[in-house]
C-alpha cells in the first residue's frame, strides 16, 4: 500500500508548490497563488496569496461557438467526451485522496461529526416518535385499528420518499443545502404536528415530517465520506452511526420524563387539547433544529465543488480544512502546499444570455434541467458498470431491513402479547350476583360479571378498566362521571337508568336494550388518561431504551474493526451471527426473556448496518453517491413497512414463521453480501 501512496504522491506531484513545469504543463489551468514571490520567499499562513484558478475549466458565458442563444436560460453542451471525463475523475480521486493527506485527521472532522451526528440523531429520533405517542394519541384522537396502523407506518412511507428525493438532488445542488432543506422541512412538519388536532392533520404533518428526516442518512454518509481519508474513513463512518443509537436513548428518555406526567396539559374547551404527548413530540424536534443551526457553520463538500468544476470554491474549503486541523494539532505555520486541483467538467451547464426572460420561465427551465439530471443520475445507477453492484446492494438492503425491523416491531408487540395473557389469567369472573342500593364508587377492573342483578344502584365518580357485564339487568341505576377503558355492556337489559357525564358511547353497548333510559351531557371525543397506564408506559419506554443501548457493544467492535478486516467480512460475518441468534427466540416465553433476546438481536445485527452503509458510500462516485444512497435506502423503508406488517400479523398466532422468514432473509444478505467487492483499502471513486 505504501508503493500505490507513493505513486499518487509522485503522479499529482506537479499539483504542488514547487514543481511549475508541471504545474505549467497541466491542461488544468495555472496558479497565481504565489506569483510575485521568489523560491526562497517565506510564505506566512495569515499572508493573502491569492486562490489558485483552473482556468481551463471554466469557459465563457456567451458567444463562443459551444454556446445557444435562442432563449434567455439555456443549455451549453461542454463537448467533452466520456472517457476524458473518466480520466478528470480518475485524476482528481487519486489527487483528493493525497490532499486528504496532507489535511490529516483533526478537529475539522470532529466538529463536522458531531453536526452531522446531531442530523443521523433526528433520524433515529423519528423513528422512535410515534411508536411512543400511539398509545395516548389513539385516545386523545379516538382512533381506530386501521388508523393506528397507517399512522405506525406513515413515518417510513415518509422516510421513504424523502431518501429518494434528498438522496438524488444532493448530487445536483450540494449536500450541505439538500441536507438543510431537508431538515427544516422536517422541523416545521414536527413542529406544527405537536398543535394539530385531528387525525388526518396529524398524519399528513408526519408524513412530510418523514420526508424531511429521510435525506438525514443517504446524504450525512456521503457528505463525511468526503472529508476522510482512507485510512480512517470506515472507523470514523461507523462511529457516526452512533448518533443513531443517542437518537433513540433520547427518544426513550425525553418519553419517559414526558409522557406519563398527564399533568403537563392544558385544553381550551373541549375543542383543543394539547396533553403531555403533545410536549413529547415538540421536544423531538430539538435534534433536527440543532443540527440546522451547526450546518449553517460548515462548508459545502469540497470534493461536490470539484466533481461540478468548481475549482476555486473546493481549493479554498480544502485549504480550510487544512488550516484548521493545522492548528488545533499546534502547527498553525504549516500552509497549505496543493496550488491546483483537478477539476471534473460538467456535461451540461446552464448559461445565462439576458435578462429578458420571464422569472417562472427561468425556474421552469432549471426545474427541467434539474429533472432530467437526476434522472440520468438513477439510470446510471444500472449502467453496464453499475448495474450487479446496485442488484447486489438492493437484495442485501431489502434482506436486512425486512429482518431487521420486523422482528424489532414483532419483539414489543410479542412483549405486549405476553403481558396481556398475563393480564387476562388474573381476570376475575361473578355468576348470578344481586346488588341492591349500593354505590360503586373505587375503580372496576378486570373482571366480568355476568347474570346479574342491580337495582337502583349509583355508579359514581369511578373507572371501569377490562370489564364485562353479560347477560344482566339494570334498574333504576344511575351512572355518573364515568370513564373507561376496554368496557362492555353485552346482551344486558337498562330500565329507567339514568347515564350523566359518562364516555358510555353506543359501541360499547352490544346487542343491550336500553327501556326509559337516558344519557345526559356525556363526555365529548376520547378521554386521555394514563394514570391506569402509568406502570406500563414506564415498562415500554424502558425496553426500548434497554434495546437501543445494546447497539453501543456492536458499534464499538465495528469502529473498531472495520479498517482491519473490511467491509465484507464485518457485513457477512455480522449478519451470519444475527441469523444463527434468531433462533434463540424460540425460547422467548416470558417478558424479560423476550427484552434480553431483543437485546442480543441488536448488539449484534448493528455492526452489519455499519458495514452497509460504509460499503454502500464507497461502491459508487461521487456524482452518483447521495442517489444511489438515497434509492436503496428508500427501498429500506419499503422493507421495513413489508417486514413490520408481515411480522404482526403472526403475534398471537406462532413464532416459527417470523423467525423463518427473519432467519432466512438474514442467510441470504450475508450469502449475497460475500459477492459485493471489497472497498478497504481504495480511494473514494
Amino acid at each position: 500500500m505504501e508503493d500505490g501512496y507513493q505513486n499518487r504522491t509522485a503522479f499529482i506531484k506537479g499539483y504542488y508548490r514547487g514543481d511549475s513545469t508541471a504545474r505549467n504543463d497541466d491542461e488544468g489551468g495555472h496558479s497565481d497563488s504565489t506569483e510575485g514571490h521568489d523560491e526562497d520567499d517565506e510564505i506566512y499562513e495569515g499572508e493573502y496569496q491569492g486562490i489558485p484558478r483552473a482556468d481551463s475549466g471554466k469557459g465563457s458565458l456567451a458567444g463562443g461557438p459551444g454556446s445557444m442563444t435562442t432563449g434567455g436560460q439555456e443549455f451549453r453542451d461542454i463537448d467533452v467526451s466520456d472517457a476524458q471525463r473518466q480520466k478528470d475523475k480518475e485524476e482528481l480521486a487519486q489527487q483528493y485522496e493525497t490532499i486528504l493527506q496532507e489535511c490529516g485527521h483533526g478537529k475539522f472532522q470532529w466538529t463536522l461529526y458531531f453536526v452531522l451526528g446531531l442530523a443521523l440523531m433526528a433520524d433515529g429520533v423519528e423513528i422512535f416518535v410515534v411508536g411512543f405517542v400511539l398509545p395516548s394519541a389513539e385516545k386523545d384522537m379516538c382512533l381506530s385499528e386501521p388508523n393506528k396502523s397507517m399512522l405506525g407506518l406513515i413515518v417510513y412511507f415518509g422516510m421513504m420518499v424523502g431518501a429518494f428525493l434528498w438522496g438524488a438532488l444532493a448530487d445536483r445542488i450540494g449536500r450541505r443545502q439538500s441536507l438543510l432543506i431537508s431538515l427544516s422541512i422536517n422541523s416545521i412538519f414536527s413542529f406544527f404536528s405537536s398543535f394539530v388536532q385531528g387525525y388526518s392533520t396529524f398524519l399528513f404533518c408526519r408524513l412530510l415530517s418523514g420526508v424531511g428526516i429521510g435525506g438525514s442518512i443517504p446524504i450525512v454518509f456521503s457528505y463525511y465520506s468526503e472529508f476522510l481519508a482512507q485510512e480512517k474513513r470506515g472507523e470514523h463512518l461507523s462511529w457516526l452511526c452512533m448518533f443513531w443509537m443517542i437518537g433513540g436513548i433520547y427518544a426513550s428518555a425525553m418519553a419517559w420524563t414526558i409522557i406519563p406526567h398527564y399533568g403537563w396539559s392544558f385544553q381550551m374547551g373541549s375543542a383543543y387539547q394539547f396533553h403531555s404527548w403533545r410536549v413529547f413530540v415538540l421536544v423531538c424536534a430539538f435534534p433536527s433544529v440543532a443540527a440546522i443551526a451547526a450546518l449553517n457553520a460548515m462548508p459545502e463538500s469540497p470534493r461536490f465543488y470539484l466533481e461540478n468544476g468548481k475549482h476555486d470554491e473546493g481549493w479554498m474549503i480544502l485549504k480550510q480544512v487544512h488550516d484548521t486541523n493545522m492548528r488545533g494539532k499546534g502547527h498553525p505555520e504549516k500552509v497549505f502546499s496543493v496550488t491546483t486541483i483537478k477539476t471534473v467538467k460538467p456535461v451540461d451547464e446552464l448559461v445565462d444570455i439576458g435578462t429578458d426572460t420571464p422569472v417562472w420561465q427561468r425556474y421552469q427551465l432549471k426545474i427541467m434541467s434539474l429533472s432530467q439530471q437526476i434522472r440520468k443520475n438513477i439510470l446510471a445507477c444500472f449502467s453496464p458498470e453499475y448495474k450487479r453492484t446496485t442488484f447486489m446492494l438492493m437484495a442485501v438492503w431489502f434482506t436486512m431491513s425486512f429482518s431487521y425491523y420486523g422482528l424489532t416491531v414483532w419483539f414489543p408487540d410479542m412483549i405486549k402479547y405476553i403481558q396481556k395473557q398475563e393480564y387476562d389469567s388474573r381476570t376475575k369472573t361473578f355468576t348470578k350476583e344481586r346488588v341492591e342500593h349500593v354505590t360503586f364508587n373505587f375503580t372496576l377492573e378486570n373482571q366480568i360479571h355476568s347474570h346479574g342483578y342491580y337495582f337502583n344502584d349509583k355508579f359514581l365518580n369511578l373507572k371501569m378498566k377490562s370489564m364485562v357485564f353479560e347477560n344482566s339487568v339494570f334498574e333504576e341505576c344511575y351512572f355518573e362521571d364515568i370513564t373507561s377503558t376496554h368496557t362492555f355492556f353485552k346482551n344486558c337489559t337498562f330500565i329507567a337508568s339514568l347515564f350523566y357525564n359518562t364516555d358510555l358511547f353506543k359501541y360499547r353497548f352490544v346487542d343491550c336494550k336500553l327501556v326509559n333510559s337516558t344519557f345526559l351531557h356525556n363526555k365529548e371525543g376520547c378521554v386521555l388518561d394514563f394514570s391506569d397506564d402509568f406502570n406500563n408506559a414506564y415498562m415500554i419506554y424502558f425496553i426500548n431504551f434497554l434495546g437501543t443501548l445494546a447497539v453501543l457493544p456492536g458499534n464499538i467492535v465495528s469502529a473498531l474493526l472495520m479498517d482491519k478486516i473490511g467491509r465484507l467480512r464485518m457485513l457477512a460475518g455480522s449478519s451470519v451471527i444475527s441469523c444463527v441468534s434468531c433462533f434463540f427466540l424460540m425460547f422467548g416465553n416470558s417478558e424479560s426473556g423476550m427484552i434480553a433476546l431483543l437485546c442480543l438481536f441488536g448488539g449484534i445485527s448493528i455492526a452489519s448496518w455499519n458495514a452497509l452503509d460504509v460499503v454502500t458510500v464507497e461502491l459508487y462516485p461521487s456524482d452518483k453517491r447521495t442517489t444511489a444512497f438515497g434509492f436503496l435506502n428508500a427501498l429500506c423503508k419499503l422493507a421495513a413497512v413489508l417486514g413490520i406488517s408481515i411480522f404482526q400479523s403472526f403475534v398471537g398466532i406462532t413464532k416459527a414463521l417470523p423467525i423463518l422468514f427473519a432467519a432466512g432473509a438474514l442467510a441470504a444478505g450475508s450469502f449475497l453480501a460475500t459477492k459485493l467487492p471489497e472497498t478497504r483499502g481504495q480511494v473514494l471513486q
